[in-house]
């Protein structure tokens, strides 16, 4: 069994990623680091997370921590998993895993060091379904690939919001 800490109480880690991990038959998330613990008693508790830390030095340092998710602001993510990896850590990261090409060198580096797994949470890449596709057009099933086309958008107009300051990775396409 997995154990996992999770690092912040953002939306995503509440509504999707702990739900799915304490559903899993492989991991169980034990703890979740927070700035604001009152807040999180409720849903710890309601979710069988056993401990709450106020600090995420502190989750990550736990023995009883074997893996990490990080839904941190974008800016934090290397970071965090840097520090998560040397404290032995495996880590999944929201995406963006890193702002610029030299943190995710710094990235690789840090794991081939520490030897456990860093993984960008970026769902395309690995969902079974999107594989199944990718080798369809590979193989020729479907037909010759001409053209791709895609859309993406979100409406965020609160310039303070994390996710819109350019200088923590924010903006539609990175978050």
């Amino acid at each position: 069994m997995l154990r996992w800490g999770i690092l912040g109480a953002a939306k995503i880690a509440r509504n999707r990623v702990i739900p799915a991990i304490q559903s899993s038959k492989n991991g169980r998330v034990e703890a979740i680091a927070t700035r604001n613990p009152n807040n999180i008693e409720v849903f710890a508790e309601e979710t069988g997370i056993t401990h709450i830390y106020d600090s995420y030095e502190a989750l990550i340092s736990s023995t009883d921590i074997d893996a990490v998710y990080i839904p941190l602001p974008n800016h934090l993510h290397v970071s965090y998993a840097i520090k998560a990896a040397k404290a032995g850590k495996h880590v999944l990261c929201e995406k963006p895993i890193a702002l610029h090409a030299s943190e995710l060198q710094e990235l690789i580096q840090v794991q081939s060091e520490s030897g456990v797994l860093i993984q960008e949470a970026f769902m395309v890449m690995s969902n079974p379904l999107w594989q199944k596709a990718k080798s369809m057009i590979g193989n020729g099933d479907i037909g010759e690939l001409r053209t791709i086309s895609g859309n993406f958008s979100y409406m965020n107009t609160d310039r303070n919001n994390v996710r819109n300051v350019p200088e923590y990775g924010g903006g539609a396409l990175m978050d």
